[in-house]
């Protein structure tokens, strides 16, 4: 079972799509694994044969698991065949055993009458399940027909829980929490009662990164087939900020501060309103303003279709959660534990700016943007997480973007 997040310490078997005796390719789609932040595809991690599999589908694993065996061998198939029948050996008594003490007669059964053993035997029920109404507690048809019923109610419910439908109760319409969801607010709820957070916000003028967006983006589009945002500029600069402010690049454990040497950004990308995951750009201060637009691009759209890797959720050192593209004003993030501090970028929109000049001040019409972090104050204080805010609206307002989009 792979690691799919710092966080994450099981994920559930969905599909096989191998069974054993099967032959597989090395990178070949070999298994689905859910956890409570993403679905995804496993690949195989070598070419064989499946010789064993010892998780089976819907069964819960821990990360690092052994789940299956890939025999690289020639006689890998004879060597799957006995696995196969000493399960099936095994396995054999136990389902006939368990059949017969189901439908074994009992005192009550004995005395059913030829209709109740006829339904009892159409729906596999047990009788001794079922509350007899009749006298002495006999089974009767109504009994059956009501034990059916309430049964099935209970599959219903179990399905709409599973499958998140909505659903009515008297005048209300219900619906179920999602894995994702449920998971992300436990996630959450633990975040906001562990870390004492702090939010903290500046204003930025993106009129630099404006007028790149406006030099290149139409053929950007063209060329790249995707809208050339703001994000993508904002991870360039975040980036640079964390470099310079390496206590905010940090994870917390226990009561020590690990400072990483790599500075890894995660991106929380909304699930059409279903949830969100957050797959992560690594080493991002090696990596050129157009290989980060595209990098981040087809993160999401791959999130979006649940085809990320398992690596691409992991070794996290710092968040952005976007909601720019609502427009919204400023909004108080909770941070991804056990990093120490995460970024809201909020919408861009034109407004009036006084511009300081040496002729005295003057009014402009500049897009402008909130950056709004939260920050642990056990790593760090009000002050240093200032500077942070600081040094990003610099780079924000007076990098050369145009010329940052030639690399």
């Amino acid at each position: 079972m792979p690691q799919l997040g710092e966080t994450v310490a099981e994920g559930v078997v969905t599909r096989w799509y191998k069974k054993v005796g099967d032959a597989v390719k090395a990178d070949e789609t070999l298994f689905d694994v859910e956890t409570d932040k993403v679905s995804t595809e496993i690949p195989a991690p070598a070419s064989g044969v499946i010789a064993e599999i010892l998780v089976q589908e819907g069964v819960t694993a821990k990360v690092g698991s052994r789940l299956a065996v890939i025999r690289e061998s020639a006689d890998a198939a004879s060597a799957a065949a006995p696995v196969i029948a000493q399960s099936a050996v095994a396995a054999a008594p136990q389902a006939a055993a368990s059949r017969a003490q189901r439908f074994a007669p009992s005192a009550a059964g004995e005395r059913l009458s030829p209709v109740v053993r006829r339904l009892i035997a159409e729906h596999q029920l047990n009788p001794a399940d079922i509350s007899g109404s009749g006298r002495d507690g006999r089974i009767t048809r109504e009994d059956v027909l009501g034990f059916v019923a309430q049964r099935g109610a209970q599959q219903q419910g179990e399905l709409r829980t599973q499958t998140r439908v909505p659903y009515t109760v008297g005048t209300q319409t219900r619906k179920p929490l999602n894995k994702i969801r449920k998971r992300t607010g436990e996630h959450m709820l633990r975040s906001w009662t562990t870390a004492p957070h702090v939010m903290q916000a500046v204003e930025a003028d993106f009129m630099k990164v404006e007028q790149a967006r406006q030099a290149a983006g139409a053929a950007w589009k063209t060329r790249e087939g995707f809208a050339l945002t703001y994000l993508p500029f904002i991870v360039h600069a975040v980036a640079a900020a964390l470099a310079k402010f390496p206590l905010l690049n940090a994870s917390l454990d226990g009561d020590d501060l690990v400072l990483h040497p790599r500075i890894n950004i995660g991106i929380a990308v909304d699930l059409d309103f279903e949830g969100l995951v957050v797959p992560v750009v690594k080493d991002v201060p090696a990596k050129s303003l157009p290989r980060l637009a595209r990098e981040i691009n087809e993160l999401a759209q791959r999130a979006r279709s649940n085809r990320l890797k398992p690596d691409e959720m992991t070794e996290g050192t710092y968040t952005i959660s976007n909601n720019g593209a609502f427009g919204t004003l400023i909004t108080a993030p909770i941070i991804n534990q056990p990093q120490v501090a995460i970024l809201s970028s909020d919408g861009v929109r034109k407004k009036p700016v006084v511009i300081e000049g040496p002729h005295g001040d003057s009014v402009a019409i500049r897009p402008v943007g909130v950056l709004a972090q939260s920050f642990d104050h056990r790593a760090v204080d009000g002050a240093y997480a200032a500077a942070f805010l600081r040094e990003l609206k610099t780079l924000i307002e007076s990098r050369d973007w145009v010329q940052a989009l030639q690399g």
